[in-house]
């Protein structure tokens, strides 16, 4: 059988679980973080909220390095559960990837319109209200498209994208806050909570698993590292990318709240930009910051991309959707059917427009955290039939982190799914969700006759075949 290419390192993997994780939500979204939690609220929700996620990642370094498949959790549950349960964690986890793709796809051109205001012209059409240019839309799909040929024609080429942009976005914001932090004042932090100090926190502790996914991602290239690789590199990138992650976010949150009165300027466009530009009082520092956002949008679309497709690829391959999905390519070895589909599908959700972006992160979080959830499950349950592979004997301390770990992510849902908790889905997110689980009805049902023959013999315990 043809098998995905091996060309994959421990830089690599860093910048996948980092880039993926980090996109442009600090520009786009930074009113509605700070408006939610106040400057004080919004940090501790990011640094608690990050911090709670360490058991998380250790469970995935583990199970990983235990089962180095594309798949992902639908390898880990399909090890410890049944075929229904693994397609319906891969599904959820799914919407958590690709979600962000046209979020991204339209987020560029928000970002072009921040720096040629010619391109907030030629409205089309409105969606609840808000107007889609068709600039907007040509940046979006070109986009989309350029990474949809990178990821097509080898994954070599999609990491040294990755990780040029990876790093470069790193590079220059350690220039714009560095430099804005020599302005300022701590007299701008308040109001350090905008509702109750526990509200707070809560309504900001509730998006943090949509702009916190993506270190996980490490698993889904799993089968595309080099022959070399040490399988522990996996739990390190995993580390490496939420600790730099969390570093990331509370400090341009409390470099925001620093630098102006955060406060007065929430209705601003790009209050990330405006709050530097009213420090330094020059164009200058906005350019840098747009354009390490430019670099972080595609860098985190790149991302997401490569999840999302493995996904694709994954749920084809072990027949849970229909089976062209599963195809790699036999001179590129590339899941080149599953890049196209999200590709495509991509290009078709960005025509929605800026009306997706805050309700997004909503469904996004949940949809994660349900993941999380079963894959802490699968490794509690495959650690007590001492059933994960290249493991010899039981670990009390895995026990416990996982155990952690999966309250953690029980948690997160019911922040969202309990009507008593403030910041609770309303009928919107409820209709999104129920719509992506009506997709996912349809997609495992439309299978091959092979295919539903497959899953009439005995369950097999697909975590355990060789890559």
């Amino acid at each position: 059988m043809p098998h995905l290419a091996r060309k994959l390192r421990l830089t690599d993997y860093f910048a996948l679980g980092w880039g993926t994780m980090v996109g442009v939500g600090w520009l786009v979204v930074m009113d509605d973080w700070l408006l939610r939690g106040g400057a004080l609220g919004a940090l501790l929700g990011f640094a608690v909220g990050g911090a709670l996620l360490f058991p998380i990642g250790w469970v995935y370094g583990k199970l990983v390095a235990a089962m180095p498949d594309a798949a992902g959790e639908i390898a880990y549950t399909a090890a410890a559960f049944s075929r229904n349960i693994s397609f319906a964690t891969g599904w959820m986890m799914m919407l958590a990837y690709f979600i962000v793709c046209p979020w991204e796809a339209v987020a560029v051109g928000r970002v072009a319109a921040y720096i040629i205001p010619s391109f907030d012209s030629l409205e089309i059409y409105r969606i609840a209200g808000r107007p889609v240019y068709l600039p907007h839309l040509i940046i979006g799909l070109a986009l989309t498209a350029l990474l949809t040929v990178l990821n097509y024609r080898g994954i070599r080429l999609s990491a040294s994208f990755q990780n040029w942009t990876a790093f470069g976005t790193l590079a220059l914001f350690f220039v714009f806050v560095a430099v804005g932090l020599t302005k300022g004042s701590p007299r701008n932090f308040p109001p350090l909570f905008t509702h109750a100090p526990l509200v707070s926190f809560l309504l900001v502790l509730q998006i943090v698993p949509y702009f916190m996914t993506g270190f996980e991602s490490v698993g889904k290239a799993a089968e595309e590292s080099t022959s070399e690789f040490d399988d522990r590199g996996f739990l390190r990138a995993i580390s490496m990318a939420v600790l730099a992650g969390i570093l990331f976010y509370t400090v341009i949150i409390a470099a925001v709240a620093f630098v102006a009165p955060w406060h007065a300027l929430a209705s601003e466009k790009f209050m990330t930009a405006v709050a530097f530009q009213h420090a330094i009082g020059s164009r200058w520092i906005v350019d840098i910051i747009l354009a390490a956002a430019l670099m972080s949008l595609v860098k985190c679309f790149n991302g997401n991309f490569v999840a999302a497709s493995r996904l694709v690829f994954a749920l084809g391959r072990r027949g849970l959707i229909n089976e062209g999905a599963g195809r790699i390519h036999p001179l590129r070895h590339t899941p080149s059917i599953a890049v196209l589909c999200v590709g495509i599908t991509t290009a078709l959700c960005m025509l929605m427009g800026d009306a997706i972006l805050v309700p997004i992160s909503e469904v996004g979080s949940v949809a994660c955290a349900i993941g999380w959830a079963a894959t802490c499950a699968a490794f509690i349950q495959m650690t007590r039939a001492s059933a994960l592979p290249k493991t010899k004997a039981r670990s009390s301390l895995g026990f416990i982190v996982a155990g952690v770990g999966l309250l953690v992510a029980i948690a997160m849902v019911l922040m969202k799914v309990v009507p008593a908790i403030p910041g609770h889905f309303t009928v919107y997110e409820w209709l999104a969700l129920a719509i992506w689980i009506l997709l996912g009805a349809l997609a495992r049902r439309h299978r091959s006759a092979d295919q539903l023959q497959l899953e009439k013999q005995p369950e097999i315990q697909i975590g355990k075949e060789t890559r």
